[in-house]
């Protein structure tokens, strides 16, 4: 899990779990992914993006607000105008938090595939990295100390949800990280 705004001043933490788990070459591919993010810039693009979809969401509110305590009221203007822009304002309050959401996730997922091309970069061995991935995603133990909150900071996505058939379920529009087949198929088409 890397934590830091620039390299000079960043901090990858490794658990317990992830040290007992994973033999030297696994543990290279997963520190070296964690070490792409620091050299991505990774964690200042989620906060600057998390800093703009705050602005559009603050923007939204003040439109709605605005238009709800008739900041925009006109003497001579059509009430009914009104009534559209502030049916549109609620509609903008609204839909901005998912569109930002949605766009944080999406550009999340995306860095993951950059990240796990960096370390690919850095380590020459693919093959440490998609057998960690590989036996991370097949661990059966569930994290307990995990949230939706810090889903973001593991190397897979921390929580284990089994469809009927007792496969992993996919990546979803809603995943901080990209289906860990996907993640594998990617690496291992690197050349």
């Amino acid at each position: 899990m890397p934590h830091g705004r620039n390299p000079e001043n960043a901090v990858i933490c490794v658990t317990t779990g992830l040290l007992e788990k994973l033999d030297y070459y696994e543990l290279e591919g997963v520190i070296a992914h964690e070490l792409s993010h620091i050299k991505n810039y990774d964690i200042r693009l989620s906060c600057v993006v998390s800093v703009m979809v705050g602005f559009i969401v603050m923007l939204s509110d003040l439109f709605s607000r605005a238009l709800f305590w008739g900041g925009l009221n006109d003497r001579d203007s059509d009430s009914k105008a009104n009534g559209i822009l502030m049916i549109i304002g609620l509609i903008f309050l609204i839909l901005s938090p998912i569109f930002g959401t949605l766009m944080q996730l999406a550009l999340s997922r995306k860095r993951e595939f950059l990240a796990d091309a960096t370390a690919v970069e850095f380590t020459r061995n693919p093959e440490g990295l998609i057998s960690a991935l590989q036996k991370l995603e097949n661990d059966p133990n569930q994290l307990e100390v995990a949230n939706s909150a810090t889903a973001n900071m593991y190397i897979v996505n921390p929580f284990k949800k089994n469809t009927k058939e007792g496969k992993k379920k996919s990546s979803s529009i809603w995943s901080t990280h990209p289906s860990t087949e996907d993640r594998i198929e990617a690496l291992r088409n690197l050349r």
